[in-house]
């Protein structure tokens, strides 16, 4: 949609004349002006859906949060889109403008010319291939579909683009081109490689001395995929053009809470950037055997009966495909699932970009706040015109060169910003358990990577300083709670040169009430001005109104146990949670696995609570843990009978395991906890997604 630019313009005084020096020097002026070029596409059709030619300046108003503009200039791209398929062996011939010009656009982060259109009258696609959960058929679909694209259903007006997500970075397999020869070689080089992407490469992450790496993050899918489509559309801020990125892909699998800031931030640098996403699903068309199909036993279980095995299968499905829906909708682009012909949903996102105008103005506006800017382009003259252009952006950010007087405003202001800041990567996990049969405690874990924070150097020893804000709404939007921390964290040598590839995690607590919160929090390293935000919803249910089912509280997953007090790991909010938090047992504190990484050769520790109303009637509860891959049993624990209750509450029965994992080959599976009644004939489940490491 638009591009922004901005420069300084510095004038001094005049010189003396004859170059004689004057015995007073007279005060220089200095003229100092900030300007910023905001670039909207706009499609402009008649009642019959055909493009209007021929509009000028004069024919549009154009309005940013209500003020008009000033309108630099108009340029009409017109695009010939008929398909003219050509011969294998026969590559296209470019025009001769774009044959001389070979530089690197997609490398460039250099901004272009404000009026400078690279590509005039030309349609800019980018096919995108996400390997990092692509099996091999998902490759050689999504590849043999793009092949057909560039063979047979390419436009005259059609540039294509060919990017990669590979080990763990964006990739320029192929420059803006019409060569079809050359869009063909680069392709196939993506065909002809293997072990790209599938979810069971786990081997690059280690285990470490307390069971936790820093490149447990690299496993942290949703958010890796969505930083890696955020970048590549940065990469392509540079053109004014309207671009179409297609992402191929087949899904983006969520991994315990999901990162709604993430999300937000992809989407709005696409904007900034005027690029449509456009996700095709690799797996084709999807049928689901309700029982499982050839390749795998038969679960069992009383799930092939009711019917909860299928819906669990479509819902695992529907998941996977969720956040890929919601990218193209947020961004103007379309989907398409459940089609073999992955080429036809490339023509359907090609045809939906016809002829367009390129409007650019100098906004009044040049704050770099962060702050949505809303604008509205209008047509004089031309009675029942239909005008589709994007209706706002999101500014710049530029937090980091505030002065020490204004850094908390500015990191208030920060967790205020739609857009969100995502510099520093980070994980996080919320939990409940019920205190009494009003409030629950809600103990919040943020881990961030500990190689995005710097170390200062303070009269010799180490430091971090990092500063940690957030708020908890409640489904009105009210704030119902807030933090605000600022962590000064002295490390030794080897604690220092250990915080490079180990993770910092941050903990605090709430009391609430039952209902649906969302949380935000953000993160600053001090040292650099960085921020990381981490943005979800999560929901206490009423415990006390379950009737159907074993009352439990959330799960927790750890490979640790370590002092309540230790500085690399637990960086905790100086307050006295540990009175009530249950993850604080004979001294030590259970550290949840936020990312949900174990190593093969440590134990896994499960706790939860589960809540009977009468404590006079006590009756054992079996606990039941299984580990899932592929829908198959790879790992059960025997039923544990627990019955003992907790000490101050005696409602409460604590549930704590000890599973060792060294039979388990590296790999993901599926954590299931089952907690039964027999008693009451009540049983409840809890399930996750983990990663066995060696």
């Amino acid at each position: 949609m638009l591009m922004l630019l901005g420069w300084s313009v510095h004038a001094g005084g005049p010189a003396s004349p004859g170059g004689v020096r004057p015995q007073q020097r007279e005060p220089q002026a200095t003229f100092r002006t900030t300007t910023k070029l905001v670039v909207e596409t706009v499609s402009v059709k008649d009642r019959e859906g055909r493009p209007i030619e021929g509009l000028t300046s004069k024919d549009f108003t154009v309005t940013e949060d209500g003020q008009r503009q000033e309108i630099a200039f108009v340029q009409f791209q017109r695009l010939d889109t008929t398909r003219q398929p050509a011969a294998p062996a026969a590559p296209a011939r470019q025009t001769p403008s774009v044959a001389r010009d070979s530089s690197p656009v997609l490398a460039s982060t250099v901004p272009a010319p404000p009026v400078e259109v690279k590509y005039p009258d030309r349609r800019l696609l980018i096919l995108y291939f996400d390997f990092s959960t692509m099996g091999p058929f998902d490759e050689f679909r999504a590849t043999s579909g793009a092949l057909k694209f560039v063979d047979t259903q390419m436009a005259p007006a059609d540039f294509v683009a060919v990017m990669a997500f590979q080990g763990g970075s964006v990739r320029v397999k192929q420059e803006f081109t019409a060569d079809r020869e050359r869009l063909r070689a680069a392709i196939r080089a993506l065909a002809e490689a293997s072990g790209l992407g599938g979810e069971d490469v786990v081997d690059d992450v280690a285990a470490t001395e307390f069971g936790q790496d820093d490149r447990e993050f690299r496993l942290f899918n949703t958010d890796r995929q969505l930083a890696a489509l955020q970048r590549a559309a940065s990469m392509l801020r540079t053109l004014p053009e309207r671009k179409t990125l297609i992402y191929f892909g087949t899904r983006l699998r969520l991994n315990g809470t999901d990162n709604q800031a993430q999300l937000q931030a992809t989407v709005n640098a696409a904007v900034r950037a005027n690029v449509t996403i456009n996700p095709i699903d690799a797996r084709g068309l999807v049928a689901l055997a309700p029982l499982g199909d050839a390749t795998q036993a038969s679960p069992g279980g009383v799930g092939m009966f009711s019917g909860t095995l299928i819906q669990t299968l479509m819902a695992a499905l529907q998941r996977s495909q969720d956040t890929l829906y919601a990218l193209a909708k947020d961004t103007g682009g379309s989907v398409a699932f459940d089609s073999n012909d992955l080429s036809e949903g490339i023509v359907r996102a090609v045809d939906a970009i016809g002829s367009y105008y390129i409007i650019g103005y100098y906004t009044t506006n040049v704050r770099d706040d962060g702050r949505f800017r809303r604008v509205r382009v209008t047509l004089s003259g031309i009675p029942r015109a239909d005008l589709t252009y994007r209706e706002g952006y999101f500014a710049d950010k530029a937090f980091e060169k505030f002065t020490a007087a204004d850094k908390e405003r500015q990191l208030e202001e920060a967790l205020m910003l739609g857009d969100p800041i995502t510099e520093i990567p980070i994980a996080l996990e919320v939990n409940y358990f019920q205190l009494n049969r009003a409030q629950y405690f809600v103990p919040v874990t943020v881990k961030l990577a500990g190689s995005a924070i710097a170390l200062a150097r303070r009269s010799g020893a180490a430091r971090t300083l990092i500063d940690v804000i957030g708020e908890v709404k409640d489904d009105h939007g009210a704030t119902c709670q807030n933090v605000r921390d600022k962590l000064d964290i002295k490390l030794t040598d080897a604690t220092a040169a250990a915080l490079a590839t180990r993770p910092v995690q941050y903990q605090t607590g709430f009391t609430l009430l039952p209902g649906r919160y969302a949380i935000k929090v953000l993160v600053r390293d001090a040292t650099t001005g960085r921020i990381g935000t981490y943005q979800t919803s999560f929901t206490i249910p009423n415990l006390d109104r379950e009737e159907r089912r074993v009352a439990i509280s959330s799960v927790v997953l750890s490979g640790q146990r370590v002092a309540p007090g230790d500085a690399l790991y637990s960086v905790r909010q100086k307050t006295a949670v540990d009175e009530v938090d249950p993850l604080v047992h004979e001294g030590q504190k259970l550290i949840p696995s936020v990312t949900r990484v174990f190593s093969a050769g440590r134990d896994l520790h499960v706790f939860l609570e589960a809540y009977e109303r009468d404590a006079a009637a006590r009756h054992p509860l079996l606990v039941f843990v299984a580990f899932y891959r592929d829908n198959a049993k790879a790992l059960e624990i025997p039923p544990v009978a627990v019955s003992e209750a907790s000490g101050g509450r005696p409602r409460a029965v604590p549930i704590r395991l000890s599973i060792p994992l060294g039979t388990l080959r590296a790999g993901r599976y599926d954590c299931q906890v089952s907690v039964l009644d027999p008693a009451a004939q009540k049983v409840a489940f809890w399930r996750a997604p983990v990663v066995v490491v060696p």
